[in-house]
Order: C-alpha cells, then sequence, then structure tokens
C-alpha cells in the first residue's frame, strides 16, 4: 500500500511514437505515427484513432512516391494481417488477407500448379497494394491488371464499417487504383493461373529502333503471354529507341530438361549481396548509364527463342538484390510512367527522342503494350503504349521537363501511373483521368471528413473542399 504522501498518476493511453515514412524512390519522406493492426478489430481502432490528419494504408512500401505516406498523421502497416486464409486448390482461388505479399503466394501456390494472374516488376508487394493500385505486369495486353481477377475484397470504410466489395459495383471501381482512399482493404479473394512448371520459355530479340520496336510488338504479341522491351533511351540518331525485346510464357512439363523434372514447381528465387548503405551522388551519370546501356544491348542476342528462365529472373530480376533502390544515392530517384493509346504513336516517338536529347540518365527504362482497359475510375492502363523510366531526383531542372511531357502525354490522351508518381500536379491529374470527378463525388459520400489522406492526395487536391 502507498503512503498518504504518494501521488498516483492517471492511467493514460500509450502514445505512438512518430516515424519516417517515404516511397520507393526515396525523395520526400515526411514522418508519421505507424499503426500496426494485426487482426480487422485492431484495424477498425486504427481507423478509428487517426486524429486529425487522418491515416492511409500502407504494405510494403513499394509505391515509388507519395502515396503511402501521411505527413503528421497516421499510417497503418497492414503487413502484420499476413494470413492465407483458405485455397481452393480445384478452382484456383485463393482467400488472404491484404497483408499478404505476392511472394508468399507464390511460395504457397507454386508448388500446387497456380500462379498470381497479374504480378510487377517486384514481388514484394502485398496484395492490398496490388488492388489499391490495381497492378498491371508484362501480360495486360492478355490478362489486363490485378483487379480483374479479383472476385470480392473486403474494405474498413471511414465509418468503421467493414464491407463486402463486389465487382462491377460503384466501390469497386473506386477503389482498385484509388491509392487508398476509399477505405483499408482487409481481405481479398483472387482467381489464380494455373501452371504445369515453375519456369518460363522466353524468347529474345533486338530491335534496331523504336519504330523496329513498335512493329515486332504490333505484329506478335498475340501469340505470348508476356512481353517487354527494355529500351535504351541514351541512344540518339538512327538508333533512337533501340531495345531488347523478351517475351514468354510458362514452360509446359514437357519443355523441362529431364533433372528439371524431378521437380517442376520448385520456386527458388536467387538473391546477390544488396546495395550498400551509401553510394556517392552522381554515380549514375549519363556516361556510366551510357556504358551499362552499350554492354547490356551488345550482349543481348539477335535472336534466341525457347530459353528456360526462372520466374524471378523473368520477372522480378531487381529483387534479388536488395535495397537496390539506393544505388541512385541520397537524392533518390524519379519513377515516370505514362501510357498513350494507339493511334498516338506520333506522341510516344516525340517523348522518346525528347528524352534521348536531355540525356536522362535512365538505365530501367521499359515499353510495353496495353490492352483493354480495366474499370477503376483511376486504373492507370488503357489500350496503347506505355512507357516506364527511372531517373535519378537531382538531375538539373527535371521537374520542369517531366511538367513538359506531362503536357505531351495529356495532350495525346494519355495519363501518368499514380502508384509511381511524386511530383504530379493537380491541374494535370483532371487533364489525364476523365473519371475523377466520379471518384470524388463517391469519396465525399463515403468520407465526408476525409478520414483517409495521404501525401498524394493533399499533392493531388482529392481531399475535397
Amino acid at each position: 500500500m502507498p503512503d498518504a504522501d504518494t501521488h498516483i498518476a492517471p492511467q493514460t493511453a500509450p502514445v505512438t511514437p512518430t516515424e519516417p515514412v517515404t516511397g520507393w524512390g526515396r525523395t520526400a519522406p515526411t514522418v508519421a505515427r505507424v499503426l500496426r493492426p494485426r487482426s480487422h478489430e485492431e484495424a477498425v481502432a486504427a481507423v478509428r484513432d487517426c486524429g486529425d490528419r487522418g491515416g492511409i494504408a500502407r504494405g510494403l512500401g513499394r509505391a515509388y512516391g507519395d502515396a503511402a505516406q501521411n505527413a503528421g498523421g497516421s499510417v497503418l502497416d497492414m503487413t502484420g494481417l499476413d494470413r492465407i486464409r483458405a485455397i481452393d486448390a480445384d478452382a484456383g482461388v485463393v482467400v488472404c488477407d491484404a497483408g499478404v505479399s505476392l511472394h508468399r503466394l507464390m511460395e504457397v501456390l507454386l508448388p500446387l500448379g497456380w500462379f498470381v494472374p497479374v504480378t510487377p516488376g517486384t514481388r514484394y508487394v502485398t496484395v492490398g497494394g496490388a488492388i489499391g493500385a490495381d497492378i498491371h505486369g508484362k501480360n495486360h495486353h492478355v490478362s489486363g491488371s490485378f483487379s480483374r481477377h479479383v472476385r470480392a475484397f473486403e474494405l474498413l470504410t471511414a465509418d468503421g464499417a467493414i464491407r463486402t466489395v463486389l465487382p462491377g459495383t460503384d466501390l469497386f471501381d473506386a477503389t482498385t487504383g484509388g491509392m487508398g482512399l476509399t477505405g483499408v482493404i482487409l481481405s481479398a479473394t483472387v482467381q489464380l493461373l494455373p501452371v504445369e512448371t515453375s519456369l518460363m520459355c522466353v524468347d529474345t530479340e533486338r530491335a534496331a529502333d523504336l519504330d523496329d520496336l513498335m512493329a515486332r510488338l504490333t505484329a506478335n504479341d498475340h501469340g505470348y503471354r508476356y512481353s517487354v522491351a527494355w529500351i535504351d533511351l541514351l541512344a540518339r540518331g538512327a538508333a533512337t529507341g533501340r531495345a531488347v525485346l523478351t517475351r514468354g510464357d510458362h514452360a509446359p512439363y514437357e519443355a523441362l530438361p529431364r533433372r528439371a523434372r524431378r521437380a517442376p514447381l520448385a520456386f527458388r528465387p536467387g538473391r546477390l549481396p544488396g546495395a550498400p548503405a551509401f553510394v556517392p551522388e552522381g554515380l549514375l551519370s549519363r556516361t556510366t548509364v551510357g556504358l551499362f546501356n552499350e554492354l547490356w544491348y551488345r550482349r543481348a542476342p539477335r535472336h534466341r527463342t525457347g530459353e528456360l528462365q526462372r520466374l524471378s529472373a523473368y520477372f522480378h530480376p531487381l529483387d534479388g538484390v536488395p535495397h537496390w533502390n539506393r544505388v541512385y544515392g541520397r537524392g533518390g530517384f524519379v519513377q515516370y510512367q505514362f501510357v498513350v493509346g494507339y493511334g498516338h504513336e506520333d506522341a510516344l516517338r516525340r517523348i522518346v527522342r525528347r528524352i534521348a536529347r536531355r540525356g536522362c540518365p535512365s538505365f530501367l527504362a521499359v515499353l510495353k503494350r496495353f490492352g483493354e482497359g480495366d474499370p477503376g475510375w483511376l486504373s492507370f492502363p488503357m489500350p496503347g503504349w506505355t512507357l516506364a523510366l527511372d531517373i535519378p531526383a537531382g538531375l538539373s531542372g527535371l521537374g520542369a521537363f517531366l511538367d513538359e511531357l506531362d503536357e505531351e502525354v495529356a495532350d495525346a490522351g494519355g495519363r501518368v501511373y499514380l502508384a509511381k508518381d511524386s511530383r504530379l500536379g493537380p491541374d494535370a491529374l483532371r487533364a489525364m483521368y476523365p473519371r475523377l470527378p466520379e471518384f470524388l463525388a463517391l469519396r465525399a459520400e463515403l468520407d465526408p471528413r476525409s478520414v483517409f489522406r495521404s501525401d498524394l492526395a493533399r499533392r493531388l487536391g482529392l481531399l475535397g473542399p
């Protein structure tokens, strides 16, 4: 028993400390309270505890810009909701928490003969993030984006309700590609792709220039499930847009050599040493990247068919290098991805020439063809050509240069990908996404107090009046 003079402090709730949070591009870190729910009940409590600055869900932090940051507010780290709840191995359907990564799904599902229907350039994204960004992959011309394969998901909305959301509804279309601004995805039911092996059968060829590349893609893409071209954006003159094109499909069992047939569905991604914590600024200069691009193009075969590659080598080569984003130095990098529709090839040509003249040192540049667009109101893909490139953020005059490219893209009826964006402005967004008014109207009805907020939402003016 304490004596009469002892003061007993009143009980108070523990204060969650703030942490710096940034996107994969590491360009604009901000500080937020990071909440880590491990159940639906804890997620509901976290949303109620977001405070005046609101909250936003976050997965594994692979959005390149500020979509999963919330300066002065709360960030809900959803990776604690990581259970695979049910697998129908006959129908190829999985029910899982939103914090489950595509990597984990591959580990569990490949031995059963199933693969994720869509994967981007990294498998370290969560299912919730895949839906919120409506990710696409090398197979969009055949399979569309991730949301096309989602049968249902559970969404925690601003009023604390948990709703089951089905395809064909406004809430489904607002959430897929909505960058977490309609609520917190808690779980999802996803249709999978049947495969016989964990290897890819890949054809590789070189294209002499951009027109040669587009002609090859247009003529033969329908014969491949997956297709992507690495493009040299420093090449000029007659070689402008030269590229290495790789296309393929999941290898059938009979294509495997005898030794590989012993474990045809084994998933063994390789791993290299990680990038150092400190990388000198200016390492990725026009000279060094130009040398890399020259060597990469020259070492590629002019034409090779039927090469067997690991899934990880074909889909996720950079995942084998932990923290590869550090190679851009402390200043980070900007990922710029846009799409322009078929019939606007001249706009693509002009943009590629402008990037080449500007000398943007990008060694991670890819060109793909998109198929039919997806129903998400802010979903990025549309039928056309999409180019993605990485650029060191410290490049002189980069902001003004990308603003000019935004105008070119918008004038051609195209758009910029929000999951990779870190610097687009509100006016450009409105010009690029014609269904933005519908999104804002539903968001105002669903979340009138703007409980769900992010740095991206503030920058783009998505929080309402």
